[in-house]
């Protein structure tokens, strides 16, 4: 099966709304340090453009979970690859997601982090998909709500491939 993509989200409007996140994130932890962590591998293009756009000092710090194993469907089950590797006891935590969709993943994994002592564990996403919500996680930075489409770029794949995409777009099977 082939398949195209189509342009959802161009480079400069990534850009922009990235610009934009960092702003607001330098505003509301002004005189704080910000510990980001990256869920890996689709987070990884985000977060490294955000980091680049907040002022306050940023540490960071990667993370790796699965809810799939073998299959294209959530086991509901998460296992954590890669844990972190230094403590979040008193820190401001922002953890950096590629995509929103079921919520149940990054459910368990802020009421994880938040039982690790952090001052604070706040969300923040590339991408939105709310129609696919099964879990309530509150989401406090939002680059863009998308429509209930599988999407490419930016650290997103497909099998592994389109990850490097400068810009976000929907696969269409042909």
């Amino acid at each position: 099966m082939a398949e195209r993509i189509e342009v959802l989200l161009t480079e400069e409007e990534i850009d922009r709304r990235i610009q934009e996140i960092g702003d607001q994130i330098s505003r509301d932890y002004a005189g704080r340090q910000v510990h980001m962590v990256c869920v890996l591998k689709g987070g990884s293009f985000f977060m490294c453009e955000l980091a680049k756009r907040v002022t306050v000092p940023v540490s960071i710090d990667f993370m790796s979970v699965s809810s799939y194993g073998g299959d294209t469907k959530s086991s509901g089950v998460v296992r954590i690859v890669k844990d972190l590797d230094e403590p979040l006891k008193d820190r401001h935590v922002i953890v950096i997601e590629d995509i929103v969709d079921s919520g149940r993943t990054l459910s368990y994994l802020l009421d994880m982090l938040r039982s690790r002592g952090a001052a604070d564990v706040r969300l923040c996403t590339l991408l939105d998909k709310p129609d696919r919500r099964v879990v309530d996680v509150k989401v406090d930075y939002t680059g863009f709500e998308i429509p209930d489409e599988f999407v490419v770029g930016y650290g997103l794949d497909y099998d592994q491939k389109y990850r490097n995409l400068p810009y976000i777009g929907m696969v269409k099977f042909e």
